[in-house]
């Protein structure tokens, strides 16, 4: 019986990050199609910085809160877990999008800072994940970019990867 429980909780879990990613990649996408908060969104590209990860969180996971209830129709377990998950891809997703503007050199999860390089690189139509960029290779609009970081990884100390705005 707990292990079921369990077994609901963590798939629960995994498919709100699975969702979630997805969310931010079309809604990335449609804001530079001009179709979902573009005059927001061109005002973020012109300054060029997050809002901190208090605001970025808020950003990611007040949408969220439409379906976060959705686990519970099928049982307390996957109610949790999804919960879980939202607020959790909400809190990845508002660091990943903080530290990408802050210090893309630290974003030791993926190959290269595909958020930062859709900054500076101007791609319009290119590299819409920000915490993954598993949905940019999956609807073909990955562009894999020279990308040389300042230092490498295991040359800045873990204190770095806390040293964002976090308000």
């Amino acid at each position: 019986m707990i292990f079921w429980a369990c077994l609901e909780c963590l798939v629960a879990f995994l498919i709100a990050l699975f969702i979630g990613t997805l969310v931010e990649y079309l809604v990335h996408r449609a804001m530079h199609a001009g179709k979902f908060l573009h005059k927001k969104h061109a005002k973020h590209h012109q300054a060029n910085h997050a809002q901190g990860w208090l605001g970025e969180f808020k950003d990611y996971f007040l949408p969220g809160l439409v379906i976060i209830w959705v686990g519970f129709l099928y049982s307390i377990g996957a109610g949790i877990g999804f919960a879980v998950g939202c607020f959790v891809y909400a809190s990845l997703a508002a660091y990943s999008h903080q530290l990408q503007h802050e210090n893309p050199d630290l974003v030791f999860w993926l190959p290269r800072p595909v958020h930062h390089l859709h900054h500076h690189g101007k791609m319009w139509h290119h590299n819409f994940g920000i915490l993954v960029d598993f949905w940019d290779r999956v609807f073909g609009t990955y562009k894999k970019v020279d990308y040389e970081p300042k230092k490498k990884r295991g040359d800045y100390k873990l204190s770095s990867y806390f040293k964002i705005r976090w308000f």
